[in-house]
């Protein structure tokens, strides 16, 4: 992402006239959220307040404003693609969601995610305060494994929930001492903890369900440790399972998908240095038919978990 791309913008319909206040909104919040229709409680004097902080990758804006319903129609979803994620949080009133025939009623300390890739409806009662997170669907979809729908009233606070909420209430008190790298890395921290969060109860817990998957997950990076592809999140999603529920599983006996493909890689390095079918190739070769980005990802890697070098291993086997 090119750098200075950080900024922090603040605007109140308090600048305009009050009939002019509706549609100065309607403007001002088209400018960064995806197409969606505006039905206000009184058009006539309109109040609102917004301050945004964005990069080209998170958005995060600290809203207030009077009574209003916002709807995305399937018109909209068509004409004007967004397959990312918002995160609602009030901080004083509340806000209906409804999307997918869920219906969710966020009050300060719970949280609702919803997904701008289908049809949805926003009711925010008058003086409404509340954080709205803009996250890639990227950061979701694929740690979750799916499509996530509608997350229904996410309980921040206490423990894993109240150190989301903090960690964007920090992000929005320190907005004019971040750079762009601290503002998108706390950003990716909120992400990945939401996943954690929106797994709840569907995580494998008991020992039985962990040993099965973690097996599955092993053989499958085994077959599959020569393609330079090959990921944590790739695994998972070809298994079926949340990258969550892979990482779960390999824990449990002091590992981690990366770690497991790394090992994986080098011992197929191992058994084609040690046979002669394979003698053709030269060690650069051998790296990226194994997986390896480079000769020196796959030397140093060799070195360190075997002691010599794959030249070396490869001599003392002739």
């Amino acid at each position: 992402m090119p750098a200075g791309t950080y900024s922090v913008e603040s605007l109140s319909t308090g600048s305009v006239a009050p009939r002019e206040r509706a549609e100065y909104w309607r403007e001002h919040i088209g400018d960064y959220q995806s197409r969606m229709d505006y039905r206000y409680a009184r058009n006539d004097d309109f109040h609102g307040s917004t301050v945004r902080q964005h990069t080209g990758a998170y958005q995060l804006v600290r809203f207030w404003s009077d009574e209003i319903t916002y709807t995305r129609t399937t018109r909209h979803v068509r004409q004007d693609p967004d397959e990312d994620y918002r995160l609602l949080l009030p901080l004083q009133g509340s806000l209906t969601l409804r999307q997918d025939g869920q219906e969710a009623r966020l009050e300060p300390r719970t949280a609702g995610l919803v997904t701008f890739g289908a049809p949805f409806e926003c009711l925010q009662e008058a003086g409404t305060r509340a954080f709205i997170l803009t996250i890639p669907a990227r950061e979701i979809d694929e740690p979750l494994n799916r499509k996530s729908p509608l997350a229904t009233g996410l309980d921040l606070s206490r423990g894993l929930g109240r150190v989301v909420g903090t960690m964007l209430g920090g992000l929005y008190e320190e907005r004019d001492e971040l750079s762009d790298a601290e503002f998108d890395a706390v950003s990716d921290r909120v992400a990945e903890l939401l996943c954690m969060l929106a797994v709840g109860d569907d995580r494998p817990d008991a020992p039985g369900q962990l040993a099965e998957v973690e097996a599955l997950v092993r053989r499958f990076v085994r077959a599959h440790a020569a393609d330079p592809g090959l990921t944590g999140a790739s695994t998972a999603r070809a298994l079926g399972w949340s990258l969550r529920q892979v990482q779960l599983a390999l824990q449990r006996v002091g590992t981690t998908p990366r770690e497991l493909i790394r090992e994986e890689r080098l011992r197929l390095v191992r058994e084609r240095l040690q046979c002669r079918a394979y003698d053709h190739l030269s060690v650069t070769d051998l790296a990226h038919a194994s997986g390896f980005s480079s000769a020196s990802a796959l030397s140093t890697a060799f070195r360190r978990r075997y002691g010599v070098s794959p030249r070396d291993m490869r001599h003392a086997s002739r």
